[in-house]
């Protein structure tokens, strides 16, 4: 067989006149001297660690910890929401909300929620494999250190596959629906719904864009850096001020100011508000 696989190569050689270890991309690509533009695909779901890292703008993130927040996040949302981004061998989504799969998903969730079940052993049964791809990093937040829990969090966008419908878990999230950002910053205006600083600055951010295309165009050159909101109480405001306000004093994490954005986000009447300084 060995021997057979030899005359072959040796044939299919003589054919395209060169041997395939030199016309292999390792050795024509260390022969270019021209600036060389990578494509990447809007429907490849693969992202490798360094390019985990790379997307979230944190050059010493170790690449392992890069991509694992990716998978957090595709874990959270499908516990709290239902929804799961990942695909088949074919790429395709999954149909998980139909009469015939929604039972059987629905019974995985309540399993990874209640961690009877791993996310890796979940998709490995299932013969899906995850689509980090399918995020978009948008931010990245830390909680003020006046809170006694703390969190590193970053946020990330992403399109609901069409053919899975979110439903909230009735245990971390008891309630949902579709709201436009303008709707929710309405609402929460009026005391219906309650967004906290983070939710809040960024419906804000949500509410500039008149498309999903022109937001997730926006998110892949958008700067991204960490976000450690310092708390102050000044002339009756109480609240924190965001790393680009001129009063904000965390060296760190201080970034240059920018005069016509919100810089301040302050509790009025019960109301989280944002305003400039």
């Amino acid at each position: 067989m060995q021997r057979t696989n030899r005359r072959s190569l040796r044939h299919v050689q003589r054919v395209i006149g060169s041997r395939f270890d030199r016309i292999a991309p390792l050795a024509t690509l260390a022969q270019v001297r021209c600036p060389v533009l990578l494509v990447h695909g809007k429907d490849d779901d693969v992202v490798p660690f360094d390019d985990a890292r790379r997307l979230l703008q944190e050059a010493k993130l170790d690449p392992r910890k890069a991509l694992g927040l990716f998978m957090a996040a595709i874990r959270e949302l499908f516990e709290e929401t239902g929804v799961l981004l990942a695909v088949d061998d074919s790429g395709r989504v999954p149909e998980i909300c139909d009469r015939s799969t929604a039972g059987h998903f629905g019974a995985l969730r309540k399993r990874l929620h209640d961690k009877d079940i791993s996310l890796r052993e979940l998709v490995i049964a299932e013969k899906l494999r995850l689509a980090p791809g399918r995020l978009a990093p948008y931010a990245h937040w830390i909680t003020p250190d006046i809170e006694t829990k703390r969190f590193d969090t970053r946020f990330f966008i992403a399109r609901i596959p069409g053919n899975q419908k979110p439903r909230h878990d009735d245990v971390e999230l008891t309630e949902s629906r579709w709201m436009t950002p303008l709707g929710a910053l309405e609402e929460h205006g009026e005391g219906r719904i309650t967004l906290m600083p983070p939710t809040l600055k960024t419906v804000e951010e949500l509410s500039g864009f008149d498309t999903a295309e022109e937001l997730f165009e926006a998110a892949t050159s958008r700067s991204i850096y960490a976000i450690l909101p310092e708390a102050f109480s000044e002339e009756g405001d109480i609240g924190v001020r965001l790393p680009h306000d001129p009063g904000y004093t965390i060296e760190a994490y201080r970034q240059p100011q920018r005069p016509d954005e919100p810089s301040r986000i302050v509790l009025r009447e019960g109301v989280w508000r944002t305003k400039r300084a």
